[in-house]
């Protein structure tokens, strides 16, 4: 579902939203986060971030006190009540969770069996229960709130990895975070006994604003546990038993998914596992990549309790593949309530094709700014969805230059779109308004 990126500094970055491991059973245990709770109340006014400048346009206060109102209910995830002042925390400095964010945590479109995502996985299910008949366990409704140990370091993610930023990971608090990817349940799993496992969850990630990218996402992942009697007559150490026990299933399920198609499997680096692997299929006439996987490193293992045994694991993102199988162009689509997306898909049918129901043309306002060393895209995108949610389809670059002091000028292209109605021009005027005065504010740049 994200784009690759190969530099060594940032293979994470990329990876472990595809190729994710997976939560523990026992969601009782994820907990909101420790510490006094706060009374919950509405979010602080508007001028706390504006200072002196003038009110903003009536229209966007009324949104914004809709969105505040739905924001503040509790929502209940495994069984633990989730408030909103266990995750969006203003008054502490180490949290950068919006209100946006905790807006979907609860809603698991996962496990709609209407919905796209919902389908996916359970074709993904059938093709398990078939073939490997009452072997995995399955999880789906597992607490998002895991600690930074359970989310980097019981999965081998190096200290200084970019991956463990603020400007990549939304961190509720100094050592609480929304999970980036499953794999932070992957060691209580192992050390409650679990050889054999499907897990499938939304997962959080600072991310670019465009139609494949989206903070909240959803992965699921298979895990298989080897003890050595289990390949000791097999002529293969453990770790080419696993990897080729891997291929088979994998190419399996995807047999399972596209039909019969042609594959391949190309080597890749994944922290967690080695080797490594991505599945690809010709699709649609061009190289499509699948998921990935690869045979799980031993020092997991033996952390978790499996020392001798060989284990392989793999993780695909399900808006990724849905958007390819149910010819859905905008990711932001899946999170969609009009009737004329979410009646065009019934439970048990994958592949139905989507038919397009709106062609509203976009809006583009350009804005250009100073930048200073601590601005990041992703600062900048989160500031456009906390002002427009998903009306804003796309935040791109498309000019920079440095004057001869040394100061840097970007100018940054707003794409505002609804796919459901016409926007209005006091909508986009009020939203870009709001936009520019926050960016100035929060991420003190100099407006151009």
């Amino acid at each position: 579902m994200r784009p690759l990126i190969r530099s060594a500094s940032s293979h994470l970055r990329a990876r472990v939203r595809a190729m994710a491991t997976l939560p523990a059973p026992h969601a009782a245990r994820c907990s909101p986060s420790r510490g006094p709770a706060r009374a919950p109340g509405p979010r602080p006014p508007l001028a706390r971030f504006l200072h002196s400048s003038p009110p903003p346009p009536p229209a966007l206060l009324r949104r914004r006190a809709l969105g505040t109102s739905a924001a503040a209910a509790a929502v209940e995830v495994g069984g633990v009540k989730i408030a909103r002042e266990d995750v969006v925390k203003e008054g502490d400095p180490t949290n950068n969770v919006p209100d946006t964010i905790y807006s979907k945590i609860g809603l698991q479109l996962h496990r709609r069996d209407n919905h796209p995502l919902g389908i996916l996985k359970n074709t993904i299910y059938e093709y398990f229960d078939k073939n490997f008949s009452g072997l995995f366990n399955k999880f789906d409704d597992l607490c998002p709130l895991v600690s930074i140990r359970q989310n980097f370091d019981d999965v081998l993610v190096p200290a200084d990895h970019v991956s463990r930023s603020y400007n990549d990971t939304y961190y509720v608090d100094a050592q609480t975070v929304l999970r980036c990817h499953t794999s932070a349940h992957q060691a209580e799993l192992l050390r409650d006994g679990h050889t054999h496992f499907l897990v499938t969850g939304d997962v959080y990630r600072r991310d670019s604003i465009d139609s494949t990218h989206y903070p909240c996402f959803h992965q699921m992942e298979g895990f298989r546990v080897f003890s050595p009697d289990e390949w000791s007559g097999s002529g293969m150490d453990g770790t080419a038993y696993a990897a080729a026990d891997l291929k088979k299933t994998l190419e399996g399920l995807a047999k399972h998914l596209f039909g019969a198609v042609e594959m391949r499997w190309v080597d890749t680096y994944f922290p967690f596992t080695n080797p490594s692997f991505e599945l690809e299929i010709y699709f649609q006439d061009d190289w499509l990549e699948v998921l990935g996987c690869g045979v799980t490193e031993q020092e997991i293992l033996k952390n978790n309790g499996r020392t001798d045994h060989v284990a392989w694991a793999f993780g695909l993102g399900l808006e990724r593949l849905a958007m390819v199988l149910f010819d859905i162009p905008d990711i932001r689509l899946f999170w969609s309530n009009d009737k004329r997306f979410t009646s065009q898909f019934s439970e048990g049918k994958l592949g139905v094709k989507f038919k397009p129901f709106s062609k509203f043309p976009p809006c583009y306002k350009d804005m250009s700014f100073w930048i200073n060393e601590e601005f990041t895209e992703n600062n900048l995108c989160e500031v456009v969805r906390g002002i427009a949610g998903d009306l804003a389809e796309e935040v791109k670059l498309i000019d920079n230059f440095t004057n001869k002091k040394g100061m840097t000028s970007h100018c940054y292209r707003i794409a505002y779109r609804s796919m459901e109605r016409s926007l209005t021009d006091e909508e986009i005027n009020d939203m870009q308004w709001n936009v520019r005065e926050e960016v100035k504010n929060k991420l003190k740049v100099e407006l151009r």
